[in-house]
């Protein structure tokens, strides 16, 4: 299996996989996932991103509510996130593992120069054989800068520091084919098409902040990575020994991608949900490797700042491209369909003649 191959691993647990119904720690599933861990991992680099502060720091503080309201919630994850890496660091002491604890905001991952910091910080605690745990800042993260889930926050970490394999653990085996009343698991995925994504909504049965979807979101970061994703279950011990010898999970295999770092960086933002339109005539420009210039923008939709990843679509709002814009939306309003020649004389300032340059830029 890939996993023997890997240099580094990034493996994901979702809140019902290291936290029980009472609100406690699994460390009998988390030690026999360690043990695992040290078995198969041989020179290769392994990550935890790891889910249950929030309802950790619930049963240690004796809540019970199910709707807690944001402000409160962040208190909470920061009295549970001290117990939940304290019981990892107990757990991985025990088996001569060092470890090192990383805390995520989306403006960590999606701002190109602190992507490069998060990335150096894994870098130096491997070159010091530490295990990093990572989780979501939940302590400062507000419903409007949050990943939601820690599936594409796995993924984006995968995606940063250059990973060869995610393993996501859930509560299912991985994903089902249910077409025709027959539940049928899907070993292999090499083409996230549609027909996936309408599978993933016929599976229901699913958990915490995340689903099927948000997974099948993590694998499209790991395809445009070239990292192999998995989805397997995480209710038995010894999940990885498990996928090894039963073989029962869904891999997501990735396109052999010839993108460097930045630009496999660029294609997986979660960040912007912005986008500018295009017409054909720019449309063919960007397949030819050309950057898109403001003669062939039609208009823009939702608002952002000079620097931020958006997405380039065209008139029947076929993805095209994604990249760094050179503009804001409201610079880009003004000199949208004029030529560049005619930039500095409505912005009344010099600026560059590209929109988006195509170094800055990846076609999807």
């Amino acid at each position: 299996m890939l996993i023997n191959n890997s240099k580094k691993i990034v493996i994901k647990l979702g809140s019902s996989t290291v936290i029980d119904s009472k609100g406690k720690f699994k460390t009998k599933w988390v030690d026999s996932l360690i043990t695992d861990i040290k078995k198969y991992k041989g020179n290769s680099n392994v990550v935890i991103v790891s889910s249950g502060a929030i309802a950790l720091g619930q049963s240690y503080l004796k809540i019970k509510k199910k709707k807690i309201k944001l402000e409160m919630s962040q208190a909470i994850a920061s009295v549970g996130q001290i117990h939940l890496a304290s019981e990892f660091q107990k757990l991985f002491d025990k088996h001569k593992f060092k470890t090192g604890q990383i805390l995520i905001t989306p403006d960590d991952t999606e701002q190109r120069r602190r992507a490069l910091n998060v990335r150096r910080t894994f870098e130096n605690l491997f070159k010091l054989k530490a295990i990093p745990i990572v989780n979501e800042n939940d302590t400062t993260a507000t419903s409007e800068i949050k990943y939601g889930d820690n599936d594409r926050l796995a993924a984006r970490v995968a995606q940063i520091i250059g990973a060869d394999t995610l393993i996501i653990f859930s509560d299912i085996d991985g994903l089902y084919d249910n077409t025709d009343n027959k539940k049928k698991l899907i070993s292999l995925v090499d083409n996230l098409n549609q027909d996936i994504y309408d599978l993933a909504g016929k599976n229901l049965n699913l958990y915490g902040s995340g689903g099927m979807i948000t997974k099948l979101e993590a694998a499209k970061i790991c395809i445009n990575s070239g990292c192999h994703m998995f989805i397997a279950n995480g209710k038995n011990k010894n999940p990885i020994s498990r996928m090894m010898k039963e073989k029962i999970y869904t891999c997501f295999k990735p396109r052999i991608s010839t993108l460097d770092a930045r630009k496999k960086w660029i294609i997986s933002s979660l960040s912007s949900n912005a986008k500018i339109y295009i017409d054909s005539g720019a449309a063919k420009a960007l397949f030819n490797g050309k950057s898109l210039l403001p003669a062939g923008i039609i208009k823009v939709l939702g608002k952002f700042n000079k620097g931020e990843n958006i997405l380039i679509v065209d008139e029947k709002e076929n993805n095209l491209a994604r990249g760094l814009s050179s503009f804001s939306s409201d610079e880009i309003n003004k000199i949208k369909g004029l030529q560049s020649s005619q930039i500095k004389n409505v912005l009344g300032y010099s600026s560059k003649s590209e929109i988006i340059h195509k170094d800055d830029m990846v076609r999807l």
